[in-house]
């Protein structure tokens, strides 16, 4: 499944139908090149699930929390995790909370994660410096993900 979103506004509109029907201990993961718009969909979770501070890249940090939110919201950025080295972070914990657990760059540890996810991949459509143009591609792995996107994609219809 691939939309086309034109937009920082439409990758919000996306990060919406997500943050509405998610349920506790779903895996999100976001594949990307560095400025695709993997924390501006974050930042539109963030928003529907009642965060009201910034939801802001957690790339030199590596892990965000956001528990306010009615369904706590863990972000994780592994751009610059070093050797696949997962050590200073209990990930099965994180898993284990009835959030959402939000992955930018779930390639540097694939041998680490479940079997279970929501993956989407996002590129952009051209290289100009200012062009919002990208295509989300929708990826599933196992059931409740298969569910998920099914619920994601009722859920644009209606908020589109």
């Amino acid at each position: 499944m691939k939309l086309t979103v034109n937009s920082a506004a439409e990758m919000n509109k996306i990060g919406a139908a997500i943050a509405l029907t998610t349920k506790p201990h779903d895996l999100l993961l976001l594949k990307g090149d560095l400025g695709a718009g993997k924390t501006t969909l974050t930042q539109g979770i963030g928003r529907t699930l009642g965060i009201k501070r910034p939801v802001k890249s957690p790339t030199f940090t590596i892990v965000r929390e956001y528990r306010e939110a009615h369904l706590p919201l863990f972000h994780m950025d592994f751009y610059r995790l070093e050797n696949d080295d997962l050590s200073s972070i209990d990930l099965n914990s994180y898993l284990a909370e009835p959030g959402l657990v939000v992955i930018e760059w779930p390639q540097v540890i694939k041998a680490q994660l479940p079997e279970y996810a929501l993956q989407l991949t996002i590129r952009r459509v051209d290289d100009q410096w200012d062009s919002t143009k990208r295509t989300v591609e929708f990826e599933v792995q196992g059931e409740r993900a298969k569910q998920w996107l099914a619920d994601i994609l009722v859920q644009l219809k209606s908020i589109s």
